[in-house]
């Protein structure tokens, strides 16, 4: 049977917004939230520098204006959707910008709850971090708040490779992904794994390979972004200097299929392109177009008459790669006690 009759729409592969109104009985959106996270990366923790595609004021809504209490932004979030598309059955609290579990836990359930008490309407929360900064402490934390409201966890995994990872100074390695995933599965949170298409040096193959990890990994959804680059990044520099070339439209749209085709078909796809906005984007400018984009996709899939999920193969297995800990100077932090003065609650 395929994945159309079985969710009764004809859909080529399980998108998010279907799920949500299946869960929550209408549209849901979610309210991305910046509350002046930092990365292990940036600080100094594993890497300084950040990655080399990342500059959060473009991938963040809420990092293109001045930092706001959370209270506020949720207000304000609320009502722009609104305005925007009138009824809603719920919002969800996204915790976006930078890593949002690097903090102390105890701050962590403070954030948190202050989010989901905002108001009736807060359906639930969506919280992303990075595979390395998922300790038992910050995973108990989520489970005990899921037993009580809708989470997803969403782990920057970006790829497979470790050498992708490291161009991408990600300074995290694919066994961190592995042993996140490990003491994640069968808790009550669920699991989405960022995934990044067209990194410099990566082969069709070696995207395929990560599309095939996804089933191995078991998480219950992932998220699909086109590498683009913005102004003001190391990997910015290096497209305008003509060092990397980014993915042509065509090859993406390919990817794309053959990745849906390659995972389970129970995994919800809750995105299948990225962008920014075009004052910050250098490239590839045909990521702007993304309900074409999404249509050539779906029209792609069509032709072929392909469904997520008609080529995985559940007998796959990954070559092996030790679980890696979260690193000592990531779980201190999370263990540590009292409030970061970079975190912004209530007041502004």
């Amino acid at each position: 049977m395929t994945l159309d009759q079985q969710i009764g729409e004809p859909r080529r592969f399980r998108t998010f917004g279907d799920e949500l109104r299946k869960r929550f009985g209408g549209r849901v959106q979610r309210i991305s939230i910046d509350a002046g996270f930092t990365c292990p990366n940036v600080d100094g923790a594993v890497a300084q520098g950040g990655c080399n595609f990342c500059d959060n004021r473009s991938f963040s809504p809420s990092r293109r204006v001045r930092l706001a209490a959370v209270a506020d932004q949720l207000s304000r979030g609320i009502q722009s959707v609104r305005k925007r598309y009138g009824k809603v059955a719920g919002f969800i609290a996204y915790f976006q910008p930078a890593t949002n579990t690097y903090a102390p836990v105890d701050q962590l359930e403070e954030l948190y709850r202050l989010a989901l008490q905002h108001s009736p309407e807060i359906v639930g929360l969506a919280i992303g971090t990075r595979p390395d900064c998922a300790s038992d402490p910050v995973l108990d934390l989520i489970d005990q708040l899921a037993a009580e409201t809708y989470v997803s966890l969403e782990y920057g995994m970006q790829s497979r490779h470790d050498a992708t990872l490291a161009w991408m100074n990600r300074a995290h390695q694919h066994g961190h992904m592995i042993d996140a995933m490990n003491r994640s599965r069968g808790r009550r949170f669920e699991t989405c794994a960022h995934v990044i298409l067209g990194a410099a040096g990566e082969t069709h193959e070696q995207m395929m390979h990560t599309a095939r990890s996804i089933g191995v990994l078991g998480v219950d959804a992932v998220k699909i972004h086109n590498l683009y680059a913005v102004r003001n990044t190391p990997l910015g520099e290096s497209v305008l200097r003509g060092e990397v070339q980014l993915m042509e439209r065509d090859a993406y749209i390919r990817a794309v299929v053959e990745f849906l085709r390659l995972i389970p078909e129970q995994v919800i796809v809750e995105r299948i392109s990225g962008d920014a906005p075009p004052d910050y984007l250098i490239g590839p400018q045909w990521c702007l177009e993304k309900s074409e984009l999404r249509a050539a996709i779906e029209r792609e899939l069509v032709r072929l008459n392909a469904f997520q999920g008609d080529r995985y193969d559940p007998d796959w297995r990954d070559e092996p790669v030790a679980p890696l800990p979260t690193p000592p100077a990531i779980a201190a932090r999370i263990g540590s006690r009292g409030r970061l003065p970079v975190l912004k609650l209530q007041g502004r």
